[in-house]
């Protein structure tokens, strides 16, 4: 047996979120290194931790706005940072990366993960990480940036027989734009795989990467579900065309009610949304092509020996489930916490 306490340390914070749950598995699976993950004291007796710690991660106990002399401490013998941190906290990071600075952490990796594109269309979610990601240059902290293609766990239109919302399994059906316009895509359960290659890669040290499995455009992804789930042109009678305008008025509204209710879920993710939407569906931001021109790393030409995925693979996983609509689901209930 070969002697772990050699490998170098990551570090995961989020590491019980959607993306930050990947991002574990990847790193464990691949074998290369110890994993540690931060973890506020009043969750440590979560079911969710509970799972960490039985999987061989190691909990330190702390918060990151704990401040950068306890920050340290908790960096302590830390190579590699990963942050997978939920959207309110992005510009929370700054102290957690002060503090890897100054311990010497070799790498760290903020919390990106989602689609690439230029400042001002996306003020919600992605303007803040493109702020962090200045912050971390000005710092001098190593570092890389990842970014991934739009989850194919959203973008394939919902069966009749799931649970999910009736607005939920609307938001699904939508066809934005004409719906000619590709979109990278990545399997969610996917993204640790890639993240334990790229943080393992003296090539991607102080780059952006764009992890991506396939490409495709929202009407091609639309016949791929209405095929493959067996519900053929009942799915198809659904489909809901939005314009361009409507996405910008949609988009508008939910920045003005989150103006008045700063804390209000909704608003938030009305604003959010479709600020994506109009990102990848209008401006085609979210391609390969866009990516290359913004200085990306393409992850796939990096590791050509990854195998090939494609949203029709996904599709025959997601129509076998009982409930293909359970992200939505459970979507739905932290809207309402």
């Amino acid at each position: 047996m070969s002697d772990q306490s050699s490998l170098p340390l990551v570090l995961v914070v989020g590491a019980t979120g959607h993306t930050g749950q990947s991002i574990v598995r990847g790193l464990l699976e691949s074998k290369n290194f110890r994993v540690a993950a931060l973890i506020r004291p009043e969750s440590q007796s979560k079911p969710a931790t509970q799972d960490l710690r039985a999987s061989g991660v190691e909990i330190r106990l702390g918060d990151i706005k704990d401040g950068v002399p306890k920050l340290k401490e908790l960096l302590a013998g830390v190579s590699i940072v990963i942050s997978a941190v939920v959207a309110w906290a992005i510009e929370d990071q700054k102290d957690l990366f002060r503090a890897a600075k100054e311990v010497g952490v070799q790498r760290v990796v903020p919390c990106d993960f989602g689609t690439p594109g230029k400042r001002g269309v996306r003020a919600r979610l992605h303007d803040p990480k493109l702020r962090i990601r200045d912050f971390i240059k000005e710092l001098g902290v190593p570092h890389t940036f990842i970014d991934v293609g739009w989850w194919m766990q959203l973008f394939l239109p919902v069966p009749s027989r799931s649970k999910a919302p009736d607005d939920a399994k609307a938001m699904t059906y939508t066809i934005h734009g004409g719906g000619t316009q590709k979109l990278l895509l990545t399997n969610l359960d996917h993204i640790g795989q890639f993240v334990a290659r790229i943080v393992a890669d003296p090539r991607t040290l102080n780059q952006a990467v764009i992890v991506w499995e396939d490409e495709v455009t929202e009407l091609e992804a639309h016949e791929i579900g209405e095929r493959v789930s067996g519900e053929g042109d009942a799915l198809k009678a659904k489909r809901i065309p939005v314009t361009a305008d409507d996405i910008l008025r949609l988009a508008a509204e939910g920045k003005a009610e989150a103006a008045k209710h700063p804390d209000s879920f909704t608003a938030n993710a009305q604003q959010s949304w479709n600020e994506y939407m109009y990102s990848m569906h209008i401006l085609g931001e979210n391609t390969l092509a866009h990516a290359k021109e913004l200085g990306y790393l393409d992850a796939r030409e990096l590791y050509p020996d990854v195998p090939r995925y494609t949203l029709e693979d996904y599709a025959k996983e997601f129509y076998s489930k009982e409930d293909p609509g359970e992200y939505y689901i459970w979507r739905s209930s932290q809207s309402r916490v």
